[in-house]
């Protein structure tokens, strides 16, 4: 919460009271993404250290300052020897300003890893500290107050859209209510227990330095393993930076690792009931073969034309309404009808596979997720992230195709009809797998031979999968997918871009799919 609203106003009033009638003494720079504010009023000073790096945004406020003689920076000389007027923070937004004497004032701007100082000259912004944040200097710092207010009778009909409704409160609050007990309340007790939040937000008793699920916080609200409490901003923000920034490769690499395998994992699992779904219908349902068993033992029983037609199933024993095609005869229905049994047979194969290696997945990132949560130090998150380099799909852009791995075999997958040329002649083993869709366009696909190593079927199958998928058959339900060595691959002489000849190639039946792509 150190750069949430209700934080930040606390700390521009005791800046307010602080720094009136200071006079800026200087402003430097001397660390890549931080500006220090040297303050003072006769023997008095005051430094201020704002620390906007690309993966952490704070303010320190040190006791005493050496300036460096060298690799140091002058900055925002319009506002050097002008003095503090107040200190005022923008209504409901992270982002406060300091007023000066002759129409100056500097904006802190705190969005995270898009924070920056500004300075205005007479309304007008003329310096930024983060040149490459450019459209800041677009900013009306007079305007940036937000107007959102919580509102009993909007919240009674919506208690659950808190976030919404209130969106400067950041996650630690929701993490409070959540604690107690709030989503088990009736929407009455809900508003009780939000009011008496916002009094402890908007009136502080404390300032706590805590740590919930592993990471350092600063917060407003006694939640997670408090370790220190402190009674102003200034001194918490002293004593939270400094710990924040000696833990932040742990801080930070384990919320993204712990918030990448939570995502994988959900989603995972949820294609893993997905596929339940479907076995489970598809153990439930009528066979395609059955269907056409009762058509042909029916057929004198079928009028001509027919879109329906009630017959007698002897498989369930009793009577059932079967759907015709009126232009289509009964024994050409029942043909078609044999012919999706045997794909069906097929599909309910590859569904049981894809079923077992999701289950395996699920399993994979449940143990992976358990032992991130058992780590405590730096060297043991180094070590589990050099362990567990997550596979990914990765697009090489001055490349002719893109690149996907598992199982430590690289997959590549053309581009275009003019990149799969380049793909195939050029990028490519006599003894790399080349794959495609059988009997229409699509991208070549070539697994990369390793020596001394047969390419595992699993790699096989997800490869014909990415062949079928980047192909004009990505739709169907099933797609044949041709497989040979590269050797066996060649391109006539005056040929249209894309097109080879293919020799001693198997044929593999799959389904359309990017196994790579996160659902």
């Amino acid at each position: 919460m150190h750069q949430n609203y209700f934080f930040l106003k606390q700390l521009a009033q005791q800046l307010d009271q602080q720094l009136r009638g200071y006079t800026l003494q200087a402003a430097f720079s001397q660390e890549k993404d931080e500006l220090m504010l040297a303050f003072y009023q006769g023997e008095r000073e005051f430094y201020l250290k704002a620390i906007q790096t690309s993966t952490f945004s704070s303010l320190q406020f040190p006791l005493t300052f050496n300036r460096a003689r060298q690799n140091s920076v002058d900055l925002f000389s319009n506002l050097v020897g002008e003095e503090v007027l107040e200190v005022s923070v923008h209504q409901q937004e992270r982002s406060f300003y300091i007023r000066f004497t002759h129409e100056r004032v500097l904006l802190f701007k705190l969005f995270g890893n898009r924070s920056n100082v500004v300075l205005f000259v007479q309304n007008q912004a003329v310096e930024l500290f983060h040149r490459k944040l450019a459209k800041d200097l677009e900013l009306d710092y007079k305007t940036m107050n937000q107007n959102w207010h919580l509102e009993k009778e909007t919240f009674l009909q919506a208690p659950l859209n808190l976030k919404k409704l209130l969106p400067t409160l950041g996650d630690l609050p929701w993490l409070y209510l959540q604690e107690k007990g709030y989503e088990t309340l009736p929407p009455s007790s809900r508003w009780d227990m939000v009011t008496e939040m916002m009094e402890l937000l908007e009136n502080p008793t404390s300032y706590y330095l805590t740590t919930h699920k592993k990471l350092l916080r600063l917060s407003l609200l006694p939640i997670g393993d408090i370790r220190e409490a402190f009674e102003d901003p200034v001194t918490a923000l002293n004593a939270f930076v400094p710990q924040y920034r000696s833990q932040e490769y742990f801080q930070k690499n384990y919320a993204a690792t712990h918030k990448q395998l939570s995502k994988q994992l959900d989603g995972a699992q949820k294609i893993w009931w997905q596929i339940q779904e479907q076995l489970e219908q598809w153990h439930h349902g009528t066979p395609y073969a059955q269907t056409a068993d009762v058509i042909m033992a029916n057929l004198t029983n079928i009028p001509a034309g027919s879109k329906e037609v009630e017959l007698f199933d002897f498989y369930s024993d009793t009577t059932r309404l079967f759907k015709l095609h009126a232009t289509e005869t009964p024994q050409k229905t029942a043909e078609r009808l044999y012919k999706k049994a045997k794909n069906q047979k097929i599909e309910l194969r590859l569904l049981e596979e894809r079923a077992a290696r999701k289950e395996e997945e699920v399993e994979r990132l449940t143990t992976q997720l358990q032992e991130l949560e058992s780590l405590t130090t730096t060297p043991e998150l180094r070590q589990f992230l050099k362990k567990y380099t997550p596979t990914q799909a990765t697009v090489q852009v001055d490349l002719p195709y893109h690149t996907f791995e598992t199982m430590g075999f690289k997959i590549l997958v053309g581009k275009n009809a003019k990149a799969n040329d380049k793909l195939t002649l050029k990028h490519t083993h006599k003894d790399d797998l080349w794959l495609h869709a059988k009997d229409v366009p699509g991208s070549h696909v070539v697994i990369k031979f390793q020596s001394g190593k047969s390419i595992p079927t699993p790699v096989v199958e997800a490869a014909a999968q990415l062949a079928a998928f980047y192909s004009k058959r990505k739709s169907d339900s099933l797609c044949p997918v041709l497989y040979t060595p590269k050797k066996y691959v060649r391109k006539p002489k005056g040929a249209t871009p894309g097109s080879v000849i293919v020799e001693r190639e198997k044929v593999m039946l799959v389904k359309p799919e990017n196994p790579f792509r996160q659902n």
